[in-house]
């Protein structure tokens, strides 16, 4: 007997999309330990942004946000003496309520990773967080962070300074010395991880924020993942510029995927690249391409060495390859509208999906974290998966960032963020950017846009007026899926990407 239609079409869905991956046989709790302007909240923040991309929900608890609702006003460094009585009262209050949510966070939102964020300096405070998941059966895994570097630790100070709505109103020396007065009294009470009498816990030691580690059994995959992870970030200051290749041949027939090499002005921007790199003064550059012809065309203008990378290759559309969207919506109609429905887990038949492409990525990512100043010339679908992780976007929104070609973005990682700033260079090109459709039917037929060339001038005008400012770091941030309607007008609309 033959299926109904729309029972073909869920069994089909199924079928195409990546399974969503369960990492954790059991939740898994990362609990922080350390003194403060350690990193602490650093790495945590790093930590779930990491987590998340790779499809594992993780969830970050800062005891400091949960004491600072329930203890309006700071007032200075004696509220965390060990002797103040009524402050220690609040403060355990705040970890235990912390604690609550991560247990609500576990059962009623199926997160598989909470990230525990405090100093957690004490063997009793650390005893009590043990406890409470072995009565519930999640695993612990601490992180702890020790540094007695004076310029890090200063550094770090003057970071957590600038950024901590405590002192957001407070002279800057006098913020100072009451955050310096503050870690002293930490001090007192502080108790690290004992490689001997802790051996049976679970844990990694990060010395002077990657000098030296030491790792302590590691239970499970998810940890094995966190480990290899947290041994290579740095803190090193560098940019990082993401470019898509300059228009291709296809782009201008607007068609999907393919090896084709670059158009004229596609060739006019990989100078125009060539010229603003050379003109940023980048110490030690490295610039990677994928092995497609378009991005090793733009590279090769820059006149300096590059190193190709198979995994920044474009998402595989399969058997979608080289067609435009209008004959993909002809001959494939089901696919079309499936692909629609969830653009994130789809995979095109013989081809591949944007969860696909994070995964084949994270090499990338790991090498990127690892190294100072690179180029990335890459695709359009890559470059998202890329933006996604260092702007710790959710996968609903990842496909439908928007990476125009012929625009370089600066990405600078801060304390806790990433300062983005966007650099159009003033080459026109078609448009391959796609909305996000608001039908979700399955036999929906949908209009393509029509051709609006903006120009130029337009173009940037409107690029920069779409950024925002952080409430907590005074840095620039871009609203990439913010951009609207404007964004799709700026480049000649012609072509429709993935």
């Amino acid at each position: 007997m033959e299926l109904p239609q729309l029972e073909r079409v869920r069994l089909r869905r199924c079928d195409s999309a990546a399974s969503v991956p369960q990492f954790c046989n059991s939740p898994t709790m990362i609990v922080m330990v350390g003194l403060p302007a350690r990193g602490k909240t650093y790495i945590s923040k790093k930590l779930t942004r990491y987590l998340n991309w790779i499809g594992v929900p993780t969830k970050m608890f800062n005891v400091g946000q949960y004491r600072r609702e329930a203890v309006k006003i700071y007032e200075n460094f004696e509220f965390f003496k060990p002797d103040n009585e009524e402050a220690m009262r609040i403060r355990k209050a705040c970890a235990a309520a912390a604690l609550k949510d991560v247990a609500a966070y576990f059962t009623k939102e199926q997160g598989q990773v909470a990230v525990f964020d405090a100093t957690n300096t004490t063997r009793e405070r650390r005893t009590i967080i043990l406890t409470f998941a072995k009565e519930r059966g999640y695993k612990v895994f601490f992180v702890e962070s020790i540094c007695d570097d004076p310029e890090i630790i200063a550094e770090n100070i003057k970071q957590v300074k600038s950024g901590s709505p405590d002192y957001a109103d407070r002279d800057v020396e006098e913020a100072m010395e009451d955050f310096i007065q503050r870690i002293e009294c930490y001090k007192s009470s502080y108790m690290p991880i004992d490689d001997e009498r802790d051996r049976k816990l679970s844990y990694i030691k990060i010395f002077n924020v990657g000098s030296r580690y030491l790792v302590n059994r590691v239970q499970d995959h998810i940890q094995s993942r966190i480990v290899y992870y947290l041994m290579n970030i740095h803190v090193t200051a560098r940019s990082i510029y993401l470019s898509r290749h300059g228009e291709s041949e296809l782009n201008l027939l607007g068609r999907i995927g393919g090896d084709s090499g670059l158009s004229p002005r596609g060739q006019k921007y990989a100078t125009a690249l060539a010229t603003f790199i050379q003109g940023q003064n980048i110490r030690d550059l490295k610039v990677w391409t994928s092995h497609m012809k378009r991005t090793i065309q733009t590279a090769q203008s820059l006149g300096v060495q590059y190193e190709q990378w198979k995994a920044l290759n474009e998402i595989d559309a399969g058997v979608c390859e080289e067609l435009t969207y209008e004959e993909i919506q002809e001959n494939f109609p089901e696919e079309f509208a499936l692909r629609d429905q969830d653009k994130y887990r789809y995979r095109y038949p013989k081809g591949e999906s944007y969860e696909d492409l994070v995964h084949r990525l994270e090499p990338v990512i790991m090498e990127l974290e690892r190294q100072e100043n690179v180029l990335v010339i890459c695709h359009q679908a890559i470059m998202r998966c890329l933006l996604a992780y260092f702007l710790d976007k959710p996968a609903d929104q990842l496909p439908y960032l928007r990476c125009p070609l012929h625009t370089v973005l600066k990405l600078t990682p801060v304390a806790y963020g990433c300062k983005v700033e966007p650099f159009f260079l003033n080459i026109e090109a078609v448009n391959t950017h796609r909305e996000k459709p608001v039908q979700l039917c399955v036999s929906a037929r949908w209009e393509l846009p029509s051709a609006n060339p903006r120009s130029a001038r337009n173009f940037q005008a409107e690029f920069d007026s779409h950024v925002c400012v952080s409430t907590h770091n005074p840095h620039i941030f871009l609203d990439l899926e913010g951009l609207g309607g404007e964004l799709r007008q700026r480049e000649t609309n012609h072509a429709r990407k993935m």
